[in-house]
């Protein structure tokens, strides 16, 4: 098995992807041996069922795409996920907390949700959506906070963030080099960092690899699979 193919997370995620959607990319996810596939928290069971026989974790997402439910809201979420079979969420954090520097919010919420997956049998990382983050001091301070509450990974992005460039059109952020440097600089072993967001070749995969990356968020999982090279076996 690759060993970078074996660190993806394979995103279906997009608001029109349907159960046939999920069935298919779970095939595929078995077929190159992914670590897990993330699907909508309503789609649990149809992967769960899919990957019954199949090693491929299922996770979903918490608080998505922005972070801006209650922590209560967040942390019951995470319980029904795990009890319909996630094993890893990936949770984002309240992103207006975070410009408001409302830390203490943000670190409850974060416990909170990391105590509900870790009680159901499940780890947790956390959504920094690090484009959208005004300085690497609070990325720092997330990567802190996450580790505090017993995260199991810093995360960059969901791929739904989105700024304007300077043409005025808005482009979707992702994982940067600088950020995967910055959030490995800033966590313990215990901790791993997920990039997430422009993960498009097997190159990008590499690259973030090497920066210290341990997982991959992406929907580009054929495009990494067939740019692997040959010594593959996936």
């Amino acid at each position: 098995m690759n060993s970078i193919l074996a660190m993806i997370d394979h995103a279906v995620l997009q608001p029109q992807q349907t159960d046939d959607d999920v069935r298919e990319a779970c095939a595929l996810c078995d077929r190159v041996g992914v670590a897990s596939i993330c699907v909508k928290p309503s789609q649990v069971p149809v992967a769960r069922l899919a990957l019954m026989n199949s090693k491929v974790l299922v996770s979903t997402v918490i608080g998505f795409p922005h972070g801006g439910t209650s922590t209560l809201t967040k942390a019951t979420e995470t319980m029904e996920a795990c009890k319909l079979g996630a094993r890893e969420v990936d949770m984002v954090v309240n992103l207006g907390k975070v410009f408001s520097g409302g830390w203490d919010y943000v670190a409850e919420d974060i416990r909170e949700v990391v105590k509900a997956a870790n009680d159901n049998g499940a780890i947790t990382k956390v959504i920094f959506e690090t484009g959208l983050l005004a300085s690497d001091e609070q990325k720092i301070r997330l990567c802190e906070i996450s580790e505090a509450a017993g995260a199991a990974f810093v995360k960059t992005s969901t791929g739904f963030g989105y700024v304007k460039n300077e043409a005025g059109q808005l482009v979707s952020t992702g994982a940067t080099d600088h950020d995967i440097v910055l959030m490995r600089k800033h966590t313990s072993d215990a901790v791993q960092v997920k990039a997430s967001g422009g993960v498009r070749s097997f190159a990008d995969a590499q690259r973030f690899v090497e920066l210290g990356a341990t997982r991959l968020g992406t929907s580009s999982t054929l495009a990494l699979a067939e740019g692997a090279p040959p010594s593959s076996d996936y």
